[in-house]
């Protein structure tokens, strides 16, 4: 599947995950003034990425907007380039925000993309150049499984509640 990015350069390069895999080639750096028909994974939508998402993906790949979270709100006009779609609960493993619900890296946000359309392989190798990436597989291996299986957005959104209520954050 082809993985996007659109690099705003609001991070610092040492701890950017969007710098590191454009330098690796993992993904393909995108014009952010350009509109794209790819999956745009966006904050900014009530609509959560799901397995029937899968064949946009396939044929028009997915983005991620590398940007800051303190200049998220900003930044809204990047992630309507596209198809939006959120990401459901997830648990940070990168070393800034480790443990924190929903605050994922980049390449946190594109592997469980990738996960959720069916990619596991493809996931895990976005992961590899970092070494906490491993850890995002297995702070999460439940709820990507589980997501995975849902067949549509209602199906994420209820199975997030239902992990939600688990973890008392409801």
């Amino acid at each position: 599947m082809k993985v996007n990015l659109i690099h705003l350069n609001q991070c610092d390069t040492s701890k950017c995950t969007g710098s590191r895999l454009l330098k690796f080639k993992l993904v393909k750096k995108m014009d952010p003034n350009v509109k794209h028909r790819s999956i745009v994974l966006s904050p900014y939508t009530d609509r959560a990425l799901s397995p029937e998402d899968r064949a946009i993906g396939l044929k028009h790949g997915i983005l991620v907007v590398d940007g800051s979270w303190n200049e998220i709100n900003s930044e809204q006009k990047y992630f309507n380039r596209g198809t939006p779609r959120a990401l459901p609960l997830l648990v940070a493993a990168n070393t800034i925000n480790y443990g924190k619900p929903t605050k994922l890296s980049c390449v946190e946000a594109l592997a469980a993309t990738l996960w959720i359309l069916g990619e596991e392989e493809q996931a895990k190798n976005l992961l590899k150049p970092f070494k906490w990436g491993h850890a995002f597989i297995s702070l999460n291996q439940e709820r990507l499984d589980t997501y995975a299986e849902c067949k549509n957005s209602t199906d994420i959104i209820e199975a997030q509640q239902r992990f939600l209520e688990e973890l008392n954050l409801q």
